[in-house]
């Protein structure tokens, strides 16, 4: 019998799959008829608009022609008109006409007697070339479909190349137009429930990159059309090319509340709490920090409207209290459990102290970041003494190099490997080597200063290569120099 149901079961879901292929297939048909019509409508507009567009300068050829024509009769009646009333003088003088006359005899040519011939042949134009001209006029060649070679293309370092190809040989395609959307789905794109096409117009060769790309989506689709100087081809076959990255927001319904939050962004708020710090029991989480937000800015004033992280259910923290004490911390809301990893942290210029690094969920409220074998990261102060360390377990290990402005941080979860770089120049500043044996979650401190946080990275191509002869240089939680805390 239970043989039975899971054969029905799988008999179900293969149906239920191939009702929604054959559903997305009939939201591409519509959508298609709909192009087509839309498409015929507008090519039919544009064939008006070129021949009213040549009826024009025909006509304006013809009304410049009439014109010349015009001037002509009217230069050449001027100068006959003037010829005829000297002759009308002379008729009323006899003396006069009869001295015309004398001279008259005198003329030999004829065509010396009256200056302007009735000639008008020199005006006369030749419509042959442009009339076989206008016989040959055709409707003009649509460029064939591009094809995109998922082969050639390029996904690296949060930046997206596209190659493609035309099926045949066409001098006259004048560019190209590149097309992409992003999506969670896998395979064909879908019609519905998916955002726009962002398009990218006049590529003049048959490759683009696309850079500097957040990658806040599974997957993105991408497609091409081809354009000569008057129409544009049919779309490419889509291809759909893989960009996973760490996406996380910092988890406000838990953070310290002397810390304002908001998405990826973290500032020290010294008047957070206050009210509320008299309240019984377990701290008020989600949306109390949001009243609190409300209440308080720097400048004491009522602050705008904030989307908070906290009113939506944490990915995997589940219920905890707030950090609280000195501890002065926030975690991200999405837990590392396996996979290589990158995100990038910056500091306010004022920043006077903070700590990057990642800790397990059960890192207590009252706990600092370094100061618990939960827990790894680097810190820097710039409060009284200027100091760039890394921490973990309460034990600390000076760092002789300079801080930079942004840092990368790089955990390889499998492999047991948090590393610390110069976001800008790659450089290498620590590692931790250990074996991680619960989630981590992106931890940070602030006091007197804010950070801002880059999700949805790559690992940088740099930073790959790096781990290879990054052996030299690896320090462990055990090799750390014990320093009092």
């Amino acid at each position: 019998m239970d043989s039975q149901k899971e054969a029905l079961q799988r008999i179900i879901s293969t149906l239920a799959s191939k009702n929604d292929e054959i559903q997305n297939f009939i939201d591409t048909l519509n959508q298609t008829l709909k192009g087509v019509q839309e498409n015929s409508s507008n090519i039919l507009s544009e064939l008006d608009e070129e021949f009213d567009s040549l009826y024009s300068i025909l006509d304006e050829v013809k009304e410049s022609m009439v014109n010349s024509i015009k001037q002509e009769q009217a230069r050449k009646s001027q100068e006959l008109q003037s010829q005829l009333s000297q002759c009308n003088n002379a008729l009323e003088n006899s003396e006069e006409l009869l001295e015309f006359a004398t001279r008259s005899l005198d003329i030999k040519e004829p065509e010396e007697f009256s200056k302007v011939s009735d000639n008008m042949t020199h005006l006369m134009v030749d419509f042959s070339q442009e009339r076989q001209m206008l016989q040959t006029l055709k409707f003009l060649p649509v460029p064939k479909a591009p094809e995109i070679d998922p082969v050639e293309c390029l996904v690296a370092d949060n930046s997206v190349t596209v190659a493609w190809r035309m099926p045949e040989e066409d001098n006259k395609i004048d560019h190209f137009i590149l097309e992409y959307r992003k999506t969670n789905f896998d395979g064909l794109p879908r019609v519905k429930d998916e955002r726009c096409w962002e398009i990218i117009d006049n590529i003049k060769g048959t490759e683009y990159t696309l850079s500097g790309l957040k990658f806040d989506s599974k997957y993105m689709n991408f497609r091409v059309r081809a354009c000569n100087k008057a129409v544009a081809g049919e779309y490419s076959d889509p291809v759909t090319l893989e960009t996973k990255a760490l996406n996380f927001n910092l988890d406000n319904s838990s953070s310290h509340l002397n810390l304002r939050v908001e998405d990826t962004c973290v500032e020290w708020d010294p008047t957070g709490g206050k009210g509320q710090e008299k309240v019984k029991g377990k701290e008020n989480k989600g949306s109390g920090h949001v009243t609190s937000l409300k209440k308080h800015t720097r400048s004491g004033t009522p602050s705008p409207k904030r989307t908070s992280v906290g009113s939506r259910p944490p990915a995997v923290r589940g219920s905890r209290d707030r950090f609280t004490g000195e501890s002065y911390t926030v975690l991200g809301d999405t837990a590392i459990e396996n996979g290589q990893h990158y995100w990038e942290v910056k500091a306010q210029k004022d920043c006077k102290s903070y700590s990057v690094g990642v800790a397990y969920k059960t890192l207590g409220k009252f706990d600092q970041l370094g100061k618990t074998n939960t827990s790894w990261c680097i810190h820097v102060n710039n409060w009284l003494q200027n100091t760039f360390a890394a921490k973990h377990n309460n034990k600390v290990k000076a760092l002789d190099v300079t801080v930079p402005e942004r840092i990368g941080v790089f955990c390889d979860f499998d492999g047991g490997l948090l590393s610390f770089y110069d976001a800008n120049s790659k450089q290498l500043l620590y590692s931790f080597k250990t074996k991680f044996t619960q989630p981590v979650l992106p931890g940070f401190m602030v006091w007197c200063g804010g950070l801002s946080l880059s999700t949805g990275m790559q690992v940088p191509s740099a930073v790959r290569t790096l781990q290879k002869s990054e052996n030299g240089m690896t320090g462990s939680a055990s090799s750390l120099n014990t320093v009092p805390q």
